[in-house]
């Protein structure tokens, strides 16, 4: 492309915008086209190709604009970068640098399925981790959630049985074994390998022991807490105030055998002592001389 000046002919500068419109049109297409394979707006294309420097944006983005669209018409997309980068006076980089706009590689974009898979992989592990903490696993959660079984606010504290020995009750026959929440208390009750119950009973909450058990044993952080009877009678508490108890039996002669616990002898008492038996025999006096 000459330009002709009296008897010198002066070549005119063949730009970057015009060497791509050229291969542009050798491959008939239209900027629409090259706007819609390289998703780079179509008043830029056009900007590019007519040395519009003033309407493009940034210089890496423009550089960007460039490549890609020298990338479509089969050009050499790293030569006429660097060229189009000097045309706007950005000076020619050190290396290369990939520009953002460039047309994605479908192959390098995760497809949904696997975005759900990675979402749904990390729910379980989650999920798993959550069962981990709480002990569900191992059974290391026992102590901590009685430890963590606190008493309702407000409610008065259970009174300790008083120290002296009251008499014997009258042991009945049979009934059933029912535990009866006096205060919020957790408990577990076992089976052998097997749980019956474990969770927390509410005030007024019961639980009976099925007769069909062999050998029921509890577990639980606040005995206190626990009213135990068998059939009409009341059985002392299991354990001492806010003391962890465990394997503690409710078999139903286990815990009447609590009503009548064993004692130290005492010391003997006198007969005359006791009242209802016969006055002491003594021997007849010496006679007295008168």
């Amino acid at each position: 492309m000459n330009d002709t000046t009296g008897e010198f002919a002066v070549e005119a500068p063949f730009t970057v915008g015009a060497r791509l419109a050229e291969a542009r049109k050798a491959h008939a297409l239209d900027l629409a086209d090259i706007a819609a394979r390289t998703r780079v707006p179509l008043r830029h294309l056009e900007a590019i190709e007519a040395g519009d420097i003033a309407a493009l944006p940034a210089v890496p983005y423009s550089v960007g604009f460039v490549r890609a669209f020298a990338q479509i018409v089969g050009l050499d997309a790293n030569a006429l970068a660097r060229e189009f980068r000097e045309e706007m006076g950005g000076g020619q980089p050190e290396r290369i640098i990939p520009e953002p706009f460039e047309p994605a590689d479908p192959a390098r974009v995760p497809s949904r399925f696997l975005v759900t898979v990675a979402i749904v992989v990390a729910i379980v592990l989650g999920g798993a981790y959550a069962l981990w903490r709480s002990g569900a696993f191992t059974g290391s959660g026992d102590e901590e959630r009685v430890a963590s079984a606190t008493p309702a606010q407000g409610l008065p504290e259970p009174t300790p049985p008083p120290a002296s020995i009251a008499p014997p009750a009258p042991t009945p026959s049979s009934g059933p074994v029912v535990l009866t929440a006096l205060e919020p208390v957790w408990l577990r009750v076992s089976d052998g390998g097997t749980r019956l119950i474990e969770k927390q009973l509410n005030v007024g909450e019961t639980w009976e022991v099925p007769a069909t058990a062999a050998d029921p044993r509890i577990l639980t952080g606040r005995p206190q807490a626990l009213r135990v009877t068998v059939g009409s009678a009341v059985i002392p508490p299991l354990g001492a105030p806010e003391r962890t108890i465990r394997d503690v039996s409710l078999k139903a002669d286990a815990l009447l055998a609590r009503l009548n616990p064993p004692t130290a002898s005492a010391a003997p008492v006198p007969a005359a002592a006791l009242p209802g038996d016969p006055a002491p025999v003594l021997p007849n006096p010496a006679p007295i001389n008168p």
